[in-house]
């Protein structure tokens, strides 16, 4: 039987207008065949797409706005069935799919969930309770036939949520802020489960090792303190997982020059 490799890779680059070259950088080193963006803070039609055909992806999906949120999708495979789908009717650009052509279909999508503040309350904080909804929402979506059966479907993002207690630098510190409080971790463990998704990243480095994509500009050495979460995932069908081959943190990039301050995430397939 003959196999064909696939490498996907989801970033959180921080404006990607500001950072081109950055992504630019990691494509022509790691040589992923799909890489879906998140925070692109790139309004709509403005995506600095000729940095990335020149470096052999032209093929490019987005959805933008003005100063903040944004995704996209670039890959060196042609893709049809461009979809992005508008969570708690916010307007906000923080999901797009689509479907790669040839012998392997796949579906990949790009979220961008919302970070939710800093008082994990949703009584008094509602980028918090828009959050909770948004995971929520997603949760029904993505369980609907018509998603769940689009076999092989990878989910790639920025979700904001360390779900592990070494996903996190510190479990018993950060049980009170936002990105690793139980509500959040419980409610991505229903999503996951419900979804039947494998988390990549997981299945191929044991939860026992310490393990972040995200750590905070604030830091003087982010490195050397090593204080991050685990924001930044790739979940997979049971199909793509079995086909999996590996899964990986590109931790040097967060040290690059003027470095976003997420660190992308690369998974292997053979399908």
């Amino acid at each position: 039987m003959n196999y064909v490799e696939i490498k996907v890779a989801t970033w959180n680059i921080n404006s990607v207008r500001l950072r081109a070259d950055l992504a630019v950088k990691f494509l022509r080193e790691h040589q992923p065949d799909v890489l879906c963006l998140q925070e692109t803070k790139c309004p709509q039609g403005q995506f600095p797409s000729s940095a990335f055909t020149q470096a052999g992806y032209e093929h490019i999906a987005e959805r933008g706005q003005a100063g903040y949120h944004g995704v996209a999708i670039v890959s060196r495979i042609p893709f049809t069935g461009m979809h992005s789908r508008d969570f708690c009717n916010k307007g906000d650009a923080r999901h797009i799919s689509v479907r790669l052509e040839g012998d392997c279909p796949l579906s990949v999508h790009s979220f961008y969930v919302p970070a939710g503040g800093d008082e994990p309350d949703p009584a008094i904080n509602d980028k918090f309770a828009h959050k909770l909804s948004f995971l929520e929402e997603m949760n029904g979506w993505l369980s609907k036939p018509a998603v769940s059966k689009m076999a092989p479907v990878v989910i790639t993002g920025d979700l904001n949520i360390a779900p592990h207690e070494n996903d996190v630098w510190s479990h018993k510190k950060l049980l009170k802020v936002v990105s690793h409080t139980p509500v959040e971790t419980e409610l991505l463990g229903k999503l996951q489960a419900d979804g039947g998704w494998v988390d990549a990243v997981r299945q191929h480095i044991s939860t026992d090792e310490k393990l972040y994509t995200w750590w905070s500009y604030r830091a003087r050495d982010w490195s050397a303190a090593d204080k991050g979460r685990r924001l930044d995932h790739i979940w997979l069908d049971q199909k793509s997982a079995a086909a999996c081959t590996g899964a990986k943190v590109i931790r040097d990039a967060r040290g690059w020059e003027r470095p976003s301050d997420h660190a992308p995430v690369i998974a292997a397939l053979a399908l």
